[in-house]
């Protein structure tokens, strides 16, 4: 089993190129298959998530080449409606390829889909959304059948603003008879990125990045290239590399308008932050200061990804800090890896209460899911002496070889077979 080891203590320097978003990626090589035609997608990271993406794509009939960040997907040859059981198990964003599906063939059968354990995150969102638009759905053995003649748009609204539900029912719509409005929609970045590249395709939607999103249904789509947008997540995994370690690194291919939530948190703390355009200038210094309160909240607030993350950076903040998890469940099981490293929380329901110590020390600990692993390797980085991470495969679902990023900027990080 393959672990990261890592020697902490070493202040991160120098820049480095953030890579395009998994959580836009996603859904846009999904929504390829609405129109038979070529693609190239451009600022596609190299992530275990992605190559199982790929692979179900190649599973329908697709023809897919991911060379360097850049993916070439022709699905002209697309055969099936079918997601395969055992990739579907392996990456929940598979999910995505519902709408699309259905609303290319009529007709779309898959299992329900994996991924991190975090808590639980059912998909009835998903369902309702694509039944008010005509689908009749149907659960036998495990497997779940959509099929529809026709669908119809309609006025849908989301009890909980999912953003996985919200890309479903946009995909699915674009081809749909008449106008859809979906109302309490998710706001995220990675949600615009969609409705800029289906309508790059002919689609009609606008609305994204507020909670009404409009689709007006057309006959058919076309192929066309696109480039993703950088992933806010693995920069803020980065920005925290460096402030916990003390360092001084440069952030480019970033967007700051998508991390107003966390870069506010992040100078609360003392730490200094300058940004402008797509560069973002991170320059950590000991002590760096506890934060009062955070609350994780659908975008625009602080983002549950960033969550297990700051939980290690704050964990050798002067003070206390309280974290509170409101998106999922479930999602505060590094926080008996973090204690291994000397870390001083306890957890009470969904709130989290992090007293800061003056210093971890290295351990043996074990990525639980994506977002707890890179919590991991923020720790580890300042711990005193050797930490190894293991059950890595978690965090290459997330970050485009992240040892070698860190190791870039002058981290002691090595991969282990």
């Amino acid at each position: 089993m393959e672990a990261f080891v890592i020697e902490g203590g070493v202040p991160l320097t120098g820049e480095l190129r953030m890579q395009g978003a998994k959580n836009a990626a996603l859904p846009i090589l999904a929504a390829t298959v609405l129109a038979g035609g070529s693609y190239t997608i451009y600022d596609v990271p190299h992530l275990s998530d992605i190559e199982v993406m790929l692979k179900i794509l190649t599973e329908l009939g697709a023809v897919c080449r991911h060379e360097a960040t850049t993916v070439h997907v022709d699905t002209t040859g697309l055969t099936s409606f079918a997601v395969p059981e055992e990739l579907m198990g392996q990456m929940r964003s598979s999910i995505f390829l519902m709408g699309p599906l259905l609303a290319r063939f009529g007709e779309v059968i898959l299992s329900h889909p994996g991924g991190c354990a975090i808590g639980e995150r059912r998909i009835n969102l998903h369902l309702k959304g694509l039944e008010a638009l005509g689908a009749t759905i149907t659960n036998h053995d495990g497997f779940i059948r959509c099929s529809a003649q026709q669908l119809h748009g309609g006025m849908i609204f989301l009890d909980y603003p999912s953003v996985g539900a919200t890309e479903n029912i946009m995909m699915a719509a674009v081809l749909a008879k008449g106008e859809t409005i979906l109302s309490n929609a998710a706001r995220e970045p990675e949600i615009i990125d969609l409705q800029n590249f289906l309508n790059r395709l002919g689609a009609r939607v606008r609305g994204a990045g507020t909670d009404k999103i409009i689709i007006e249904g057309v006959a058919a789509l076309h192929a066309a290239d696109y480039q993703v947008i950088p992933d806010r997540i693995a920069a803020g995994t980065m920005m925290l590399a460096a402030a916990i370690t003390g360092g001084n690194i440069t952030l480019r291919n970033v967007n700051p308008m998508h991390m107003v939530a966390l870069l506010d948190v992040v100078k609360q703390s003392g730490v200094e932050i300058k940004y402008e355009h797509d560069i973002i200038t991170v320059k950590g210094k000991r002590p760096f200061h506890a934060v009062e309160r955070i609350i994780t909240a659908p975008y625009p607030g602080f983002p549950t990804d960033m969550q297990a993350q700051m939980m290690a950076f704050l964990s050798l903040a002067d003070g206390c800090s309280i974290m509170k998890e409101t998106v999922f469940d479930g999602r505060f099981k590094h926080v008996n890896e973090l204690c291994r490293l000397g870390a001083n929380l306890y957890v009470d329901l969904n709130n989290a209460f992090i007293r800061g110590v003056p210093h971890l020390s290295g351990a043996v600990v074990e990525a639980t899911d994506l977002r707890a692993g890179a919590a991991l390797l923020i720790a580890g980085l300042a711990a005193e002496g050797e930490t190894i991470v293991t059950r890595i495969h978690h965090i290459d679902r997330g970050y485009d070889r992240i040892e070698v990023q860190l190791a870039s900027l002058g981290a002691r990080i090595r991969r282990q077979s």
